[in-house]
This record gives C-alpha cells, structure tokens and sequence, in this order.
C-alpha cells in the first residue's frame, strides 16, 4: 500500500511567528496562503503544513498521487483502494470518501493513541 508524499500538518497559534521559526531552521514556503492561514514549507524532502485556526491537534498527512513536490505521479493507489484496504484490517474510521467516486478524496483515522491521520488525494 503506498500512501504518497507524507507532511506533518501542525496546529499554530500565531502562523507569522510559526512562519519565521521555521525558516530559521531552512524551511521555505512552497504553497499556502497567510491570509487563508495555512502556509506549506519545506527543506529539501521535508514538508510541513502550518495552520491557524482549521483545527485542534497536529495530523499526520498523506496525499497518494503526489510525491513530495507536488508533482502528479503517474500510478500511485487511489485513496478508495487505500481505504478499502484498511477496512478489510478493520482499522475504524473518523470519516470516509464516498466509495463511488473518482479523483480527489479523503478519510481520516486514528492511530491507537489518538493521532489523527488524513490521507488526502488531490488528483
């Protein structure tokens, strides 16, 4: 099962002040929007989200279909297939995406100490 490019997405109090804490560690901005409240940052292979105000805890972020530039792979296991999967080990789910469907899509679980999971599809 290949779950695609992996970020940490971190709940921050002050997204400005997050934003130049962690360019002093080498992350630059790759994506995102201040006045949306969410910056993604990256050093080299490493990305992070940073959002202000979208949710309480940090979540462990998949997208199946990119690699860690954003870029389209050309195969890669669609989000219902990972789901499907996971169902058939009976992982619980916090919500699902509609089984009906093609292109992009999301499910959230968590792991057994309560840490969110988001595999998010975008293609």
């Amino acid at each position: 099962m290949e779950l695609g490019a992996f970020s940490v997405s971190l709940s921050v109090k002050n997204l400005s002040k997050s934003k130049i804490f962690y360019e002093t560690l080498g992350f630059k901005v790759f994506g995102g929007d201040m006045e949306k409240n969410y910056l993604i940052m990256k050093n080299n292979k490493t990305l992070i989200g940073l959002f202000q105000g979208m949710f309480e805890n940090n979540i462990l972020t998949f997208n199946p279909g990119w690699d860690e530039n954003a870029n389209t792979l050309k195969t890669f296991t669609d989000v219902r297939d990972i789901q499907s999967q996971l169902k058939k080990k009976d992982v619980s789910f916090i919500s699902e995406v509609k089984t009906n469907t093609s292109g992009p899509g999301s499910f959230v679980i968590s792991d057994p100490d309560g840490n969110t999971i988001l595999v998010d599809q975008h293609t």
